[in-house]
């Protein structure tokens, strides 16, 4: 079960890297696109071949949507943002169907909320560029990481693979605010995407195969 994961993680890793690699050499715009799109189309067609109930639909949705928003950027920026939007709007589903059982220390709680409050944040460095379509997706986006955070899904992974996801945008955010070198935040924007995204699919995948496991 454990390969079953580990496998298409490793995958969804060489293609992200590959990509990386790769972006700014040119390549012909159709293979650019797809390996883009290969590190998180990966997960999800694993997600949707392991998914035994609503919750493994749900996280084959959420990498599925995260995979066409990276594709669609390519093409426009509003659809492809409009994706993950969505794909935000499943995952914040999928992690309240599984909030974590019995208290959590308070600390964990103001964890949370400083995620949940980065909104503002987030609206603020995006400059003049900041609009209400801004503002909707920075409070799905840091609703999202708030979500998997209070999860009962392994806060190692699926909590910091979602901080890792918004950290990212807030890279992108800066970038469209003019605060930082496009270049520069180039270097940080898919490294901590792609890393996010493996870490939040391996942390669902780990706990609902363990249960599949233990109800066979």
């Amino acid at each position: 079960m454990a390969q079953r994961i580990a496998l298409p993680a490793s995958l969804a890793a060489i293609a992200a890297a590959a990509y990386f690699l790769a972006m700014n050499a040119g390549l012909p715009f159709a293979l650019h696109v797809a390996l883009k799109g290969a590190c998180v189309t990966i997960p999800a067609v694993a997600a949707a071949m392991a998914a035994r109930g609503a919750d493994g639909w749900l996280l084959a949705g959420v990498m599925a949507l995260g995979a066409l928003g990276d594709i669609l950027l390519e093409f426009d920026l509003m659809a492809g943002a409009s994706a993950f939007a969505a794909g935000h709007v499943a995952a914040i589903r999928l992690y309240l169907r599984n909030r974590r059982d019995g208290p959590m220390p308070r600390s964990q709680y103001a964890a949370a909320g400083v995620l949940l409050l980065s909104a503002p944040f987030l609206y603020l460095i995006a400059g003049p560029a900041a609009d209400a379509g801004i503002a909707l997706y920075a409070a799905l986006l840091c609703a999202m990481a708030a979500a998997a955070w209070t999860s009962r899904f392994p806060r190692y992974r699926t909590g910091i693979g979602a901080i890792l996801f918004l950290v990212s945008d807030a890279f992108i955010f800066a970038r469209l605010g003019g605060r930082m070198d496009p270049d520069q935040a180039a270097l940080f924007i898919w490294p901590l995407y792609a890393a996010g995204q493996i870490l939040i699919f391996a942390g669902v995948r780990q706990r609902l195969a363990g249960e599949v496991r233990t109800v066979s």
